[in-house]
This record gives C-alpha cells, structure tokens and sequence, in this order.
C-alpha cells in the first residue's frame, strides 16, 4: 500500500489523540503504520537526498497543520493533545480538511489577486496533497531534469574528440585512476580498435578500464552488435573492463547481453540520462548557482530546557 499523504493522516491522528490522550511525535508512527498495513519497508522510506523518513515526517506536517488550525494543542515541544475544537469538528470528518485550508488562509499575508503567484500556488498545493518539505524535493528534481536536458544538448554541440576527453574526466573525476599521473589516455582516431579511451588503475598499469564514447542523438537506440564489437576490441586490447557510454539509450538487447557476460567481462553501459546525472552529481563543468539551507530545532538543545 502507498503512503499515506500528511493530509490523509488527519482523521486517524485526531482519532488516535481523543482515545489515547496526549501523545509524543514519534509515538504516531507505529499506530498510524497498523492502521494503514504499512510494511516495514515503507514505514522506513527515505527521501532519495536521505534527510529523513518520509512517512514520519508526513506524520509530523499533519500534526502540525492540525495545530495550525486550532484542532490541537501543544502542552510542549513535540507534544500533542486535541482540544475541545477538535473533538467536536471530529463529529463530522468530511468538514475537517476545508476548515483546516480556510484557518491557514487566515494566517497568510495578503498578496494581492495575482493568479500566478508561485507562493501561493505551493502553498495551495501543499495543504492538498504533499508536505512543503516534498514540495520542495519536487521542484528540485524538476529543476534537475532541466539541467539534465541542457547538458546533453550542451554535450551534442561539440566535437566527438571533446565528448571523448569528456567522459575520461568524468571517469577520473568518479575516482577512477586515483591519484595517478596521467592515469587518463585518449586513442588516436587511426588506430583506436573500438577503444577510445583508457585509464590506468595503478601505477604500473596492470589494471585498466578501457572506454568507448558515442555521442548520438539523445533519442538514438545502441543495439547489441554495438557492444558485441566493443567486448572484441576489449579482447583484443587483453582486456576484462570496459565502460560505454552515450548521449541516447542502449536497447533492451544490449543491456541483456552485457548483463550476460557472467564476469569473464565486465561491461558497465552508461545512457545518456545517466551520463548527465554524473556529470552533475560529480560537478564535472558545473558550478552551484544557489546554496538554500533549512534549518530544524535541536532537540539535544531545547528538551534539556525546564517546561514551565
């Protein structure tokens, strides 16, 4: 089953709270997990950045929207009991989410009538659907997935022989190489035997990965012989590693048979949204535009403090 939206919790929270009386924070999860038939995996979920598990902290905004609409209290931090507001409003469930909505557009600032304004429509969208925190997660991603676009087609704009350079960096850049001098070797396009790049794993150079860069349109397919012909260049190179990596895709046959290599070969194939997502993720040629820190209560601070 999936999660439970934070406003989907609000019934079985008040609930909760009218039988049991005052409650902590983390004394939701367990009840609240029986009474949906979470498994232990989904109770456990983290967000893909792992700050933090996602249904307790979903628990934890719909706590705080109920307190937020008057429907409960707090005797103290992390601490929750329903008032007598929220009793009676437990009389009849169906009106608690729109009291709730119309309680929180009281508590914002006026901004005027324009249709457009993002605040306001994130804040309408939160009290709906997902948490500000997954709001905010989305927005990142989607901001992601733009760069994303812009790098391939940054990617497509320039030379093949730029693209290879490209992907050795990357790979130095993920650790490959160490710190090895010159651990990164381009072929020469004369006699590259289907090899356009290798990286020394040691000093020496007993170990290497050898590379193979196709820079294609991003919705080109690269089918098996592709990578049929790169394990008998890495055959003939005398060697079990190779890395093929690509602005497009690899059709459902390659992946097949890389994956049935059983070990004699290893061949790790990188697609282009993949190819993209190191780039960003190892900042190869990319700079931070913008640093947004959010802040939370230190609970080892302020629940040594006496409560009045």
């Amino acid at each position: 089953m999936p999660l439970p939206k934070h406003d989907e919790l609000r019934i079985p929270i008040m609930e909760l709270l009218n039988t049991k009386g005052t409650m902590k924070l983390r004394d939701f999860v367990e009840p609240l997990a029986a009474h949906y038939k979470l498994s232990d995996d989904a109770v456990n979920e983290m967000y893909p950045s792992g700050n933090g598990h996602i249904f307790y902290d979903r628990i934890s905004w719909a706590l705080s929207y109920l307190n937020m609409g008057g429907l409960l209290d707090k005797p103290k931090r992390g601490v929750y009991n329903i008032n007598d507001k929220g009793k009676n409003l437990l009389l009849t469930p169906e009106l608690i989410d729109s009291y709730i909505d119309n309680e929180l557009k009281k508590r914002e600032p006026v901004r005027g009538k324009n249709k457009n304004d993002i605040s306001s429509n994130i804040k309408e969208q939160s009290l709906s659907n997902n948490t500000p925190q997954e709001e905010l997660y989305a927005s990142f991603e989607s901001i992601k997935e733009s760069i994303f676009d812009e790098i391939l087609e940054t990617i497509l704009s320039k030379t093949p022989a730029a693209f290879e350079k490209l992907v050795l960096q990357l790979l130095q850049k993920m650790g490959y190489g160490g710190e090895i001098k010159n651990s990164g070797l381009l072929t020469k396009y004369s006699n590259d035997g289907g090899i356009d790049g290798i990286i020394k794993e040691d000093i020496l150079g007993f170990g290497r990965i050898h590379l193979q860069a196709k820079r294609y349109k991003t919705d080109s397919i690269i089918g098996r012989e592709d990578i049929q012909k790169f394990v008998g260049a890495l055959a003939v190179a005398q060697s079990n590693k190779g890395v093929f990596i690509t602005t497009s895709g690899f059709s459902k046959g390659a992946i097949d048979y890389a994956n049935s290599l059983n070990g004699s070969t290893t061949i790790i194939l990188i697609n282009g949204k993949q190819l993209a997502n190191y780039i960003y993720d190892y900042s190869l040629g990319m700079q931070v535009e913008q640093t947004i820190e959010i802040k939370k209560l230190d609970a080892d601070y302020w629940d040594p403090m006496k409560d009045e």
